[in-house]
């Protein structure tokens, strides 16, 4: 299992620089200047800033189709020099020849892969399913909406199953509803795991669906354009617009566009102001479900302190096993005393799996920082994600001590319900994978 500092990245800029010449003075014009950045399998990169940052000529240099006059793009660990195999590109306008159906738009990007009629065919109707135009093959670009046009643009692009997917502000030209129906689905696609890229680029000067979509925001500064800096997204998925976390972070991004001289916080920082790091109470889910048992044995409702008596343990032992069952809502505790919850009822009493599932449920639902761990898991796709992101994370708000008994304590609760796996050797956590029977 290759861990997240032996991958390799697919798109590697170096020191790339554009400059134009300007026949009429004799003088040349700096679009891009020194540009440094990387793409990492698994993640959509969303490119921000203000006409005249160069963010389309950045792509353009990427996809091989304008030479950068300094500096090298690397893809997959090679030069470019040339169009890029590896990357396909959606643009802002819908670019579709209207003499061709929308079978034949899509299918026109395979006519160099020397494939079969029957494999050409396959991959189109493939990736018109994706985009949901199935039913609309014999359809003329004439007869479809703005938006069934880009989908078609979206399909054409899937169908080549590009390495990196290049998208140039291609929501922009379409009416708001219809950009919004369509980056959700586009959304939806990432996040079930269907894409047809291993990576994204996206290119916008849309604050909210560079936050929306995206698991790093790289800003760009205009005249020349040149890298300000870049904001690590770790809102959970899906993303709700309406969310404090969503709003605080489009605050945040909207002053740095507004503000040029603004310093763009360390990705740590920004990722840890938007986690919710409730502490957890530290108790092991097995002391958990045997409390629960215990109380439901006696009928309930108990005495905290005859508990205690019957478990001999002391009550400072006890009482984060109660606050842990009270997170959970599979207890209440008024006036000393303990009663099950219906749900804490069904947990105690189910079967070992069915409890399990219970527990997932209720974690997911109760502790913001089992949540938090698994969604980053899951936006990962695979890829393994070492402790220290978590716990650099919990630093900022616990000591040394108590952020890595908080970090254990969530890795007990998720690993229990099944929401994440661990890796002793490497100390990589990982979303659960599929398992051959």
């Amino acid at each position: 299992m290759a861990t997240a500092t032996q991958l390799q990245p697919l798109l590697r800029i170096e020191g790339v620089y554009k400059v134009y010449p300007k026949p009429e003075s004799g003088g040349s014009f700096t679009v891009l200047e020194d540009i440094n950045l990387t793409v990492m399998p698994g993640e959509i990169v969303a490119i921000l800033g203000r006409s005249g940052s160069g963010k389309s000529t950045l792509l353009r240099s990427v996809a091989g189709l304008s030479k950068p006059t300094k500096g090298v793009v690397y893809s997959n660990g090679k030069p470019v020099d040339g169009p890029n195999a590896d990357v396909s590109m959606v643009f802002q306008s819908f670019a579709l020849l209207p003499w061709l159906n929308v079978v034949e738009n899509v299918e026109i990007g395979l006519e160099s892969k020397r494939l079969s009629a029957a494999e050409v065919h396959r991959r189109g109707t493939e990736a018109l399913r994706l985009v949901g135009l199935e039913g609309f093959e014999k359809a003329y670009p004439k007869e479809l909406s703005g938006g069934m046009q880009q989908r078609v643009g979206f399909a054409r692009a899937f169908v080549v199953q590009p390495v990196v997917l290049m998208l140039d502000e291609p929501f922009s030209a379409l009416d708001v509803l219809t950009a919004e129906n369509l980056r959700g689905e586009i959304a939806d696609l990432w996040e079930a795991g269907n894409f047809p890229a291993q990576s994204v680029v996206l290119v916008t000067h849309n604050i909210e669906e560079a936050i929306m979509l995206a698991d790093r925001v790289v800003v760009m500064s205009s005249n020349p354009g040149r890298i300000r800096g870049e904001i690590r997204v770790t809102l959970a998925r899906p993303r709700e617009r309406n969310s404090s976390a969503f709003r605080a972070m489009a605050d945040h991004v909207y002053t740095i566009m507004t503000n040029p001289e603004t310093k763009i916080m360390p990705v740590a920082h920004e990722s840890s102001s938007l986690v919710d790091t409730t502490a957890l109470p530290h108790a092991r889910p097995g002391a958990i479900s045997g409390l629960l048992e215990l109380v439901e044995e006696y009928g309930g409702p108990e005495d905290v302190a005859v508990i205690s008596d019957r478990l001999r343990i002391e009550a400072d032992d006890l009482l984060p096993i109660l606050d842990a069952a009270v997170l959970l809502q599979f207890a209440n505790v008024k006036e000393g005393d303990v009663t099950l919850t219906e749900i804490g009822r069904t947990f105690a009493d189910g079967e070992v799996e069915h409890a399990r599932m219970i527990f997932r449920d209720q974690a997911l639902k109760f502790a913001p920082l089992v949540r938090t761990m698994h969604e980053v898991l899951v936006s990962a796709r695979g890829k393994p994600v070492h402790e220290d992101f978590f716990l650099d994370i919990l630093d900022e708000h616990y000591s040394d001590e108590e952020a890595r008994n908080q970090f254990e304590t969530a890795l007990n609760w998720g690993r229990y319900a099944g929401l994440l796996e661990y890796d002793s050797d490497e100390k990589t956590l990982q979303a659960p994978q599929a398992h051959d029977e």
